[in-house]
């Protein structure tokens, strides 16, 4: 179980470097405005707030990479513990983002699905 949350883990911190990616410095691009659905004007009157935002989806998936460090070190308490909190704040951000605007919950289903089986198999994992 703890393999398969350790995958989960890696495959949601990629997609959170990727968000970042696009969020922080190819936001005007046309490929990553169709993403986001923002016009040309939209896209350069949001750039700094997406610059910082996307640092968030970075240092969550630090967080992430971290955690797997410690655990493949043998430090398994600390480094669940990382794991833990950054897939939840990940998938409480997806969570936030489907309540706060319904539209977009198809990108909050794909933002929050790999967490969420991360957490699900880290704590089987941790039980069993």
């Amino acid at each position: 179980m703890i393999i398969i949350s350790q995958v989960l883990a890696l495959a949601a911190a990629l997609l959170h470097v990727y968000i970042f990616l696009m969020e922080s410095l190819w936001w005007e691009r046309p490929a990553t405005r169709k993403v986001f659905g923002t016009s040309v004007a939209e896209a350069h009157a949001t750039k700094a707030l997406a610059f910082n935002q996307g640092f968030y989806n970075l240092f969550l998936a630090i967080a992430v990479f971290a955690g797997l460090v410690f655990q493949l070190a043998g430090q398994a308490a600390v480094g669940s513990a990382l794991v833990f909190t950054s897939l939840g704040s990940m998938l409480l951000a997806a969570l936030v983002l489907a309540i706060s605007s319904p539209e977009k919950s198809a990108a909050a289903l794909k933002q929050g699905t790999l967490p969420l089986l991360g957490l699900i198999f880290l704590a089987l994992g941790l039980i069993l």
